[in-house]
């Protein structure tokens, strides 16, 4: 599938997909992304905070034929992070990388706002080290001249939601900087995707408009493969952010309000 990728210097452009960094995979989005690419001849390289849900994604890749390591990280650890991509990527260059892993907390039960470090630890895991990994990943890649970076946004990321301010502004700021940064790496032949879910339904609870999981990251696999710039899903969701930006002020105001977690 190498003619998905953009164009590069070498005639050796590994095949797209065959190498992969998966941050968030003891989650339920990055447990099903590297279910959907597990396959004989393919390397994934599983990034987690949980190790027991880490692990068992880790089987289950090796279980369809897969190799798969695992690595447990805290991404508030951004330095870390940041050294552990460029060891391994050394060692075995990646050619497609998502970037998945988040924290969705939001203001707690009778608080008028969030706690400061509460903001601090969702900015930090949500858009800090995400941006700071997808522009070190950039590099290397832009120096290859090829490669494939997938930030995982949110459509909250659209929204002044009052009840989750720091998860609704470090989806925003993500969404600004991926789009900068897809244009800094265009010429080199570095695509950079932002996909931007709504509800996800993994877990026994009822959202509006969720969708399944499996369902969800076979949807931002294709988006990868297609190269999409920015890339939102279920599409109710796209009609909502054009209603937030057509809404008079204060009726969008009490709408958002209104909003609980």
């Amino acid at each position: 599938m190498d003619h998905l990728l953009p164009p590069c210097n070498s005639s050796t452009t590994p095949e797209f997909g065959k190498r992969l960094l998966i941050t968030g995979a003891s989650g339920a989005l990055g447990r099903a992304l590297a279910l959907h690419h597990a396959r004989s001849g393919s390397s994934l390289s599983l990034w987690g905070r949980n190790p027991e849900r880490l692990a068992s994604t880790a089987e289950a890749v090796r279980a369809a034929g897969a190799e798969a390591t695992e690595r447990r990280l805290d991404l508030t650890d951004c330095e870390a992070a940041i050294a552990a991509l460029a060891e391994e990527d050394a060692k075995s260059p990646f050619d497609l990388v998502y970037l998945v892993a988040g924290i969705g907390d939001v203001c707690p039960p009778g608080a008028m706002v969030e706690p400061p470090a509460q903001i601090a630890r969702v900015v930090e895991t949500n858009f800090t080290a995400p941006a700071a990994m997808a522009a070190a990943m950039a590099e290397r890649m832009a120096r290859r001249g090829h490669g494939r970076i997938v930030i995982v946004g949110s459509a909250a990321g659209h929204h002044a939601l009052p009840s989750a301010a720091s998860y609704a502004a470090s989806k925003a700021g993500l969404a600004r900087f991926a789009d900068a940064l897809r244009i800094a790496m265009k010429p080199r032949g570095v695509s950079v995707v932002l996909v931007a879910p709504g509800f996800i339904a993994s877990g026994p609870e009822e959202r509006p408009m969720a969708i399944p999981v499996r369902i969800a990251a076979r949807r931002i696999a294709q988006a990868a493969e297609r190269g999409k710039r920015h890339y939102v899903t279920p599409w109710p969701f796209t009609a909502l952010r054009l209603l937030d930006k057509a809404l008079p002020t204060a009726l969008r105001d009490r709408l958002l309000a209104a909003i609980k977690p």
